[in-house]
């Protein structure tokens, strides 16, 4: 690996694999977003190039001279005034890029940013692998969808051709969530006191930085059209709870369980006031409620035993993540 194309360079993930790749000597071509902030760029001796994956003149020009795409590219949010843009980006972007370097002759590999919202969610707290087969179609999840439905587009691209790995990260956290996502919201909403009740489920947390490591060592040691789960973790929402607020060194004696079906109806209403009000993002939705309240456990014995990926401990990850969220005023 010489030189390396990555889109989505300025956002949360993006950069820190931009960085991982600086540290391992490769060159970096970053595709940033017409009027992005690239504050997380800053001061990188890199190469960065204005365009957008819709545009395919654009594309072509990006992907000359490199050997290495990792294409990260994608819209990540639980609510959008039009949801056409998640559809747009998340499956005609990926197209855009996945057959311009089909039709290469340079590029050696492809490293394709998933999720695992893409995999599917066992039940009765069992953990999700790679092979778990993907079972949230009536979910109601524009994000959820649209990554399956890219992913599997992905894997036909490795089908017919094309050398390409796939990488599915859990919950990401860490130092320059500049956006922030909607992870890094639920421990700005957290510590900031918006957010003081737990209820059933859980998710799998893993620190950003391990998750570009994940990036880099699938493009030196993935197997072409596997999938590898880049997670840590597995805890409960209260257990999530109560690391925050450790991290943050604040003291909770009672974190109060609300039942789910009040916790969807206060989403209900918080969506409602987003849909006709205030136009924003709101802290949740239905959807997502429901989403958490199962057990989005994983196994990531697949990314340890044939990348070697290794991880952080994660309460010091929270506690660097909360650091850098006061540091830059994300967090009253």
């Amino acid at each position: 690996m010489k030189k390396a194309l990555v889109t989505g360079a300025a956002g949360f993930i993006g950069s820190h694999v931009v960085r991982g790749l600086l540290d391992d000597n490769v060159e970096v071509r970053a595709l940033i977003r017409p009027k992005e902030n690239t504050a997380n760029l800053k001061g990188l001796d890199i190469e960065m190039m204005e365009g957008d994956i819709l545009d395919n003149a654009r594309i072509k020009t990006a992907i000359k001279g490199v050997d290495t795409i990792f294409h990260l590219a994608a819209i990540y949010a639980i609510w959008m005034e039009d949801w056409k843009w998640i559809y747009e980006v998340n499956l005609q972007g990926s197209r855009n890029v996945l057959w311009a370097a089909l039709k290469s002759n340079h590029v050696n590999r492809v490293v394709y940013t998933s999720s695992i919202a893409a995999i599917g969610v066992a039940s009765n707290k069992v953990l999700n692998n790679e092979d778990t087969p993907f079972n949230q179609y009536d979910l109601g999840s524009h994000y959820v969808l649209t990554k399956y439905l890219s992913q599997q587009e992905a894997l036909g691209f490795a089908q017919n051709g094309l050398d390409l790995v796939v990488v599915n990260p859990a919950f990401p956290f860490g130092p320059g969530d500049i956006a922030p996502t909607p992870t890094g919201k639920i421990i700005i909403d957290v510590v900031s006191g918006l957010n003081f009740t737990t209820f059933e489920g859980g998710v799998n947390i893993v620190d950003v930085r391990d998750v570009a490591q994940g990036h880099i060592l699938a493009a030196k040691k993935g197997k072409t059209g596997e999938l590898y789960i880049l997670g840590n973790k597995n805890v409960t929402i209260t257990e999530l709870m109560k690391m925050i607020y450790k991290a943050a060194g604040k003291s909770k004696l009672f974190i109060p369980k609300v039942p789910f079906t009040v916790t969807k109806g206060s989403a209900y209403f918080i969506k409602m006031w987003s849909d006709r009000v205030s136009r924003k993002p709101p802290m949740s939705t239905p959807v997502d409620v429901t989403y958490a309240s199962n057990y989005l456990y994983v196994d990531n014995a697949k990314a340890r035993r044939e990348l070697g990926l290794e991880f952080r401990d994660v309460e010091q990850s929270l506690k660097e993540s909360i650091e850098w969220f006061r540091e830059n005023k994300m967090i009253k």
